[in-house]
């Protein structure tokens, strides 16, 4: 009798799962199991969000196999000492995964492929985490790797696509297995544990199949139409939500392509995810430092205050202060959002650009670590897809005004800020006394003075990336 271990990991389906599909189609008997590894959970770079997200995933993917006669084991340590030990106990011949691309996770596989191997168990890895199957085999006419997004979108629209599975007849095992996956359930509560330097939201968006495929429903149904247009605009939020759907993998990323195939700016975001992750697999050292050499070494300014007051959405520019501060409660920030706080920080403060990327790991439930490395570096002028670096130093009061027209997006996530006119609001600094009072938001007092002159600070930003 052939048994096989399907090792659940960022992709929380029973749908479009080739590595699932593979076990059921190859075995007899297939024990589905998901591995906590403390590293992630609860290391330097958690995020209560995400593992609130993620337990909800895990919760919901549990009671599925059940209903199907199946289960989820859930264990507790490195995947490299649980997998062998537990292909040996239930004699598993082979363990089934699918493959990622980020520098932790590769090094972590190659570790469990040997453990495997040492105890005479096979590992295979299926493709299924990002849209195209084989990104490594994706170079240009030269033979390298692609370093700007453009020409690889063009070669990545020209890719084949694998077609989407549907979800597999799943064998069922013994009651004893069922018993022993519910069970393990309450391993979970390690996802509950505090988490220094990491809150949780208080209005999150829920994790799991059914909540990712309603969010689909609504996309497609309602907003992807409008996404050319609307993708930008703060307060309309046009955008799609399912950024964690993704990286969690409740969606895949193909069948989010054949949802949503006829919208083309959208495609193109996946594209753009695509892109990040076949970076970092073949230039895995940038996910320390930077992709420009010219920039490494660069000399970032060193001021904790400046750090904190960004982090907290109190840094007297309106649009900056909104979302940051949704971040914070909802673990989650708009596209356009994102890119002005990061040019903010990276050019208006002069931070480094790791101090974000931390700082979003820390709180996004959608903090992948491909897409937050690659659009931290982008924002910020050292990665790949480079372009002069003026060309991402944002004028804040022009991003609000452009993107927030109506000031809807401000009022919401700053509500000191609810009774200023609209001609004040992208610079409440210059509001006479008496407007001040009267909208009850006196600079200083009740909404914070702007941290930094941007005049100032734009000119110091082009002499900081100046090259000799």
């Amino acid at each position: 009798m052939t048994k096989a271990i399907v090792w659940f990991r960022n992709d929380m389906r029973l749908n479009d799962h080739p590595a699932l599909v593979a076990a059921c189609e190859g075995a007899d008997e297939v024990y589905p199991v998901f591995i906590v590894d403390e590293r992630l959970v609860n290391g330097s770079r958690a995020s209560a969000n995400r593992n609130r997200f993620l337990r909800q995933c895990l919760i919901e993917l549990q009671t599925a196999l059940a209903q199907r006669g199946s289960g989820l084991l859930i264990r507790v340590g490195r995947p490299e000492v649980v997998l062998p030990e537990l292909a040996s106990q239930i004699g598993a011949q082979v363990v089934l995964a699918l493959s990622d691309l980020t520098p932790f996770a590769r090094s972590r596989d190659e570790r469990v492929t040997t453990a495997l191997r040492t105890v005479g168990k096979a590992m295979k890895w299926l493709p299924g985490r990002i849209v195209i199957d084989t990104p490594a085999e994706l170079l240009s006419g030269s033979g390298r790797p692609y370093q700007v997004f453009t020409p690889f979108y063009k070669s990545w629209l020209l890719q084949p696509r694998r077609p989407v599975l549907d979800e597999p007849v799943i064998p069922k095992l013994p009651l004893t297995w069922s018993k022993a996956a519910i069970a393990s359930l309450s391993k979970l509560e390690l996802l509950s544990s505090p988490i220094a330097g990491s809150t949780l939201a208080q209005q999150a968006v829920a994790g799991g199949r059914h909540a990712a495929q309603e969010r689909l429903h609504q996309f497609v149904t309602i907003k992807a139409d409008q996404y050319q247009e609307l993708h930008d605009d703060l307060a309309a939020d046009g955008t799609s939500h399912l950024s964690a759907d993704l990286h969690f993998g409740s969606l895949s990323a193909r069948e989010v392509e054949v949802a949503t195939e006829v919208f083309d700016a959208f495609r193109r975001q996946l594209a753009w995810r695509d892109f990040y992750q076949y970076v970092l697999w073949h230039f895995p050292d940038t996910i320390k430092m930077e992709f420009q050499e010219r920039y490494r070494g660069m000399t970032w300014v060193d001021d904790e205050g400046l750090a904190h007051a960004w982090r907290q959405g109190q840094t007297g520019y309106p649009v900056v202060d909104a979302a940051m501060r949704q971040l914070l409660h909802e673990g989650y920030m708009h596209n356009r959002a994102r890119l002005i706080v990061g040019s903010f920080l990276t050019k208006d403060l002069g931070l480094d650009w790791r101090i974000g990327e931390d700082h979003f790991t820390r709180h996004l439930i959608d903090g992948d670590t491909a897409n937050n490395n690659g659009n931290w570096q982008w924002i910020a002028s050292v990665g790949v897809d480079s372009a002069p670096m003026f060309r991402r130093l944002y004028n804040p009061m022009t991003q609000q005004t452009r993107y927030d027209p109506t000031g809807a997006y401000v009022r919401r996530y700053v509500p000191e800020l609810a009774a200023v006119p609209l001609e004040y609001l992208a610079r409440p600094w210059e509001m006479p006394l008496a407007v001040q009072k009267t909208a009850q938001c006196v600079i200083g007092r009740d909404y914070p003075e702007p941290v930094v002159d941007h005049v100032e600070a734009r000119q110091a930003a082009i002499e900081r990336y100046r090259i000799p």
